[in-house]
């Protein structure tokens, strides 16, 4: 069953942000810097998600210039490469791990750029592709098995969709040229970005279990924003590039509306893309020399950090034609 959702009910809201500004004010809680890691001959360590018991699933890049999945487990100690038997490409990426352990992610066979999820568990992989789809990356599960992601159907308009007690149903932004769902928690609110009319900005959007989806979610002075993960109490990690062309983590906390914004010391690139129901997050920094390095992270109660309110919604944009586009999920 396919639903188009329009975003609704948050007019109200962001009338009211928008009276505070845009100056940063004292946040209540902060994100701490924890550790950081690299996998073990990796050119590049992209982590995605943490699982509720602190193991970690991504996607690394080797010397050869292949792409892999990773799982790191909570005692520090790696997996070996997750490669999907099907990939013919040298593309296979970790996506979502449950505390399970069941991982999730996409793989390429051919070069048209079409991905194709799959799940794996003990050593075994299982293929999966929405039916009637000709792309779909499977982005996030929960412990309950359920799983989100992106698709694109024979329409040809990139969709999210959830898949909750084998059910799957597929959703978009009005307007947007794709919507990418990257997580969903235990209540099934789930949470990700979509893509303007313009093909080219980003912003981040949660979904009600009822269906409801909020949105745009963008921090004060972004420029582009995405939301890659959530916890059992919905706060959700992303990130937003700003005008000045750097790009920051942030934790999203939709009970006060606001964002706790973290960057890597000396780093112009910070993304936060996992949170645990303990506020354990994962993510990663970019060094200055372009090579993108693991981080895990806590949330903490302090004064120290700062937050950045929601930003108004902008006017609406002259409706356009959705148009078939691929986008390749974000990392």
């Amino acid at each position: 069953m396919k639903i188009l959702l329009r975003l609704f009910g948050y007019a109200g809201g962001f009338g009211a942000l928008a009276l505070t500004g845009a100056l940063a004010q004292p946040a209540t809680i902060s994100i701490e810097l924890v550790s950081t890691f690299d996998f073990p001959g990796g050119t590049q360590t992209l982590p995605q998600k943490i699982n509720d018991k602190g193991d970690v699933v991504g996607t690394f890049v080797d010397s050869s210039g292949a792409t892999k999945g990773l799982a790191m487990f909570n005692n520090g100690h790696f997996s070996n490469p997750l490669v999907d038997p099907a990939d013919t490409q040298n593309f296979t990426e970790g996506r979502g791990i449950n505390s399970a352990r069941v991982v999730c992610g996409d793989y390429a066979s051919d070069t048209s750029g079409n991905l194709h999820g799959y799940f794996f568990y003990r050593g075994f992989y299982q293929n999966f592709d929405v039916f009637g789809s000709t792309f779909t990356a499977i982005l996030g599960i929960n412990n309950a098995r359920d799983f989100a992601g992106t698709m694109i159907p024979a329409s040809g308009i990139q969709d999210a969709f959830l898949s909750i007690g084998g059910t799957i149903t597929e959703f978009a932004v009005t307007g947007a040229t794709a919507t990418l769902a990257y997580q969903l928690n235990a209540t099934n609110q789930s949470c990700g970005y979509y893509v303007d009319a313009d093909g080219v900005t980003t912003h981040g959007y949660w979904r009600d279990s009822d269906g409801t989806i909020n949105g745009p979610i963008d921090p004060v002075g972004s420029t582009s924003t995405i939301l890659f993960g959530n916890n059992n109490t919905n706060q959700m990690v992303g990130r937003y590039l700003d005008g000045a062309g750097a790009t920051h983590g942030i934790l999203f906390l939709p009970s006060s509306n606001s964002f706790v914004v973290y960057d890597f010391p000396g780093s112009t690139f910070t993304s936060l893309n996992g949170i645990n129901k303990s506020g354990e997050i994962v993510g990663r920094y970019v060094d200055s020399g372009g090579t993108a390095h693991g981080i895990l992270l806590q949330v903490v109660r302090s004064s120290a950090g700062v937050t950045l309110p929601l930003a108004p919604p902008s006017a609406p944009a002259q409706a356009s034609p959705q148009r078939a586009v691929v986008i390749a999920p974000a990392y």
